[in-house]
C-alpha cells in the first residue's frame, strides 16, 4: 500500500473521472434463489445448504417467484424498462466460493434495462444513467485466516456456504460522466439513493454492514478534450458510503499520479482498506468473454406479462428526494440540518420517533446530539443502537411533561442502550423524577447562596444573569434532579424580594 498519489485537485485539473458502479442487493426472500434453503443471516457455518445450492449432480433448479417480483420492483423504482421475456446464463469460473463451478447470473437478456436516477449532490443535478439490473444468485463467503483478514499473507482460508445462492439483484451502471470534482461524492449520494429506495420498496434490509449491499466502484480517467476512455479499475465490495467516497478518492490520486509519470494503469481489481482508506491490488480483471457464458438449460425463460408489470407499478413507493423534500417542509427543518440527518443516515429513525409522537426538533437533538455522539464513540451506525424510536419518544413525553429533565434523560438514554428496560420503568425504578418540592428545593438554594455570598450580592444588585452560576451548583448538589426553572425563580425572589 506505498501506492505513488497526487493531490485530487492537480489529477482533476488534468483528467476527467469516468465511474461505472455495480451494486449488489440481496434481496430479503425466506428462501434462496432456486432451492428452498434458508437465507437467514448469522446461522452457523455451512447449515443452510443443499444439494440444488452446492450444485450437487442430479439435483435442479427451481425459481423463486419473490425474488423475480422484487427484481421487477426494483426496476421499475429505477425507471427501467422491463424485458417481454429473458432467461438465466451460466457464468463459468472456479473460486472456491462456488462449488457449481459456475454462477446463474444473467448475460444478455437481463430482466430490467435502460434505467435512469436523477439526484442532486451539493447544489449540482447529475443523472445516473442504469445500464442493467439483472438476477443471479450471491456466493459463499470466503474466512480468510491470518493477521490481514484477507486472501495476501493468509494462512488458510474457511469456506461457508450458507450464502451461496441468495438471490441477488445487480444494478449496473453506464459509463458516469461530467461529474468533475464531485466524483466521488456522487457515487456516494447513487448508492445511499438506492439503499433508500430499496429499503423504501422493502426487498431488502440493504445493511452494508452485513454484505446485502455492496458497491463495486469502477473509476478510470480520461484526459480533459478527449473523448477516449481510461483504462479502468474495480474497488471490490466496499461495504458502507463513506468507504465509497474515499476509495474513489484515492484511486483518482492514485492513477492520476501513475499517469502523470507517464506510467500505464493496470485493469485490474482492488481491495479497499477502512483503516489507511487506501486500496491494494486483487487479481486482473476479467472480461466477459471470459466467462464463457451461455444460456441455463434447466430454466424456463421468463416472460412477465405487461398486466403484471402494470399491477408491480402501482406498488413503487414515492423517490428518496421527494420524500426528504415533503419531510423538510413537514419537519420546518433547514438546508444544512436536513443534509446532517442525511448524512449521519437518521432520515428513518427520525420519521419514526416523529411517528411515535415526538415533536421533530426534538426528535433531531437526541438523534443527531447525543444518540449520535455514542454511535461515534463505539464506531456504530445510528440504527445498531440498541435503542428504539419509540424509547426516545417516550423518553421526550417524560421530558415534556416534566417528570425528567434533559440531563436526566440523558442518563435514561445511557441505561436503555445497557439494557436495563424500558425509558418509564427505568425512571421509576431508579427515582429518576425531576424534584419539584419547593420546601427541598428552598433548603439547597439558602444552602447554595450562602457558600457564594459574592455571586448572592450581585444578583441583589440587580445582575440577574450571574444567577446562571448558582442554578449549575443547585443542580450539582441535587445531582441534576431539580427544576431548573423552578430553581431560577427561586433563587431570584430570595435574593431580590424586599
Amino acid at each position: 500500500m506505498s501506492d505513488d498519489v497526487r493531490d485530487f485537485d492537480e489529477v482533476l485539473a488534468s483528467y476527467e473521472p469516468v465511474l461505472g458502479l455495480e451494486v449488489h442487493v440481496e434481496l430479503s426472500t425466506a428462501s434462496k434463489m432456486f432451492c428452498s434453503c434458508s437465507t437467514q443471516f448469522g446461522a452457523e457455518p455451512n447449515t443452510q445448504t443443499c444439494p440444488v445450492c452446492l450444485g450437487l449432480p442430479g439435483s435442479l433448479p427451481v425459481m423463486n417467484a419473490t425474488a423475480i417480483e422484487s427484481a421487477i420492483r426494483i426496476g421499475l423504482a429505477l425507471n427501467c424498462s422491463i424485458a417481454q421475456q429473458c432467461c438465466f446464463a451460466r457464468k463459468n469460473y472456479f473460486y472456491p466460493d462456488m462449488t457449481k463451478n459456475f454462477q446463474t447470473s444473467q448475460y444478455d437478456e437481463p430482466i430490467c434495462f435502460d434505467g435512469l436516477v436523477s439526484l442532486d449532490v451539493e447544489g449540482e443535478h447529475f443523472d445516473i444513467p442504469i445500464e442493467r439490473a439483472h438476477m443471479e444468485e450471491d456466493a459463499g463467503k470466503s474466512q480468510h485466516q491470518g493477521s490481514t483478514g484477507r486472501i495476501q499473507g493468509a494462512d488458510y482460508s474457511l469456506m461457508d456456504y450458507n450464502r451461496a445462492g441468495v438471490p441477488l439483484i445487480e444494478i449496473v451502471t453506464k459509463p458516469i460522466m461530467g461529474t468533475g470534482s464531485l466524483a466521488p461524492q456522487v457515487a456516494r449520494g447513487y448508492v445511499g439513493y438506492l439503499r433508500d429506495m430499496i429499503r423504501a420498496l422493502g426487498v431488502s434490509d440493504v445493511r452494508m454492514e452485513q454484505g446485502s449491499l455492496r458497491c463495486d466502484a469502477n473509476v478510470s480517467l480520461m484526459p480533459r478534450g478527449s473523448t477516449t476512455l481510461g483504462t479502468r479499475t474495480e474497488t471490490k465490495n466496499i461495504n458502507s458510503l463513506k468507504s465509497i467516497e474515499k476509495a474513489l478518492t484515492y484511486e483518482i490520486c492514485r492513477q492520476g499520479a501513475i499517469l502523470f509519470n507517464g506510467g500505464k494503469v493496470i485493469q485490474e481489481t482492488r481491495h479497499f482498506h477502512e483503516d489507511t482508506s487506501t486500496t491494494s491490488s486483487g487479481r486482473s480483471k476479467e472480461e466477459a468473454e471470459d466467462y464463457r457464458y451461455f444460456p441455463e438449460p434447466d430454466l424456463t425463460v421468463i416472460a412477465p406479462s405487461r398486466g403484471w408489470v402494470d399491477q408491480l407499478r402501482t406498488t413503487i413507493p414515492e423517490a428518496p428526494h421527494l420524500r426528504l423534500a415533503k419531510l423538510k417542509t413537514a419537519w420546518g427543518f433547514s438546508d444544512l440540518e436536513l443534509r446532517d440527518v442525511v448524512a449521519a443516515d437518521a432520515v428513518d429513525l427520525i420519521e419514526a420517533t416523529v411517528a411515535a409522537g415526538c415533536p421533530p426538533p426534538s426528535a433531531r437533538k437526541w438523534w443527531m446530539g447525543e444518540l449520535l455522539r455514542r454511535a461515534n464513540a463505539d464506531s456504530m451506525e445510528l440504527y445498531e443502537l440498541p435503542i428504539t424510536a419509540q424509547d426516545i419518544a417516550d423518553i421526550q413525553g417524560l421530558v415534556d411533561s416534566n417528570v425528567i429533565n434533559d440531563k436526566i434523560a440523558r442518563k435514561v438514554i445511557e441505561a436503555v442502550i445497557a439494557g436495563e428496560g424500558t425509558p418509564t420503568a427505568i425512571v421509576e425504578d431508579k427515582g429518576w423524577t425531576v424534584v419539584t418540592d419547593t420546601d427541598e428545593l428552598s433548603r439547597v438554594v439558602q444552602s447554595v447562596i450562602a457558600d457564594n455570598e459574592e455571586i448572592a450580592t450581585k444578583i441583589r444588585e440587580g445582575k440577574v444573569q450571574a444567577a446562571g452560576a448558582l442554578i449549575g451548583q443547585v443542580m450539582k448538589a441535587m445531582g441534576g434532579q431539580a427544576d431548573a426553572a423552578m430553581v431560577r425563580e427561586l433563587i431570584i425572589t430570595t435574593l431580590t424580594d424586599p
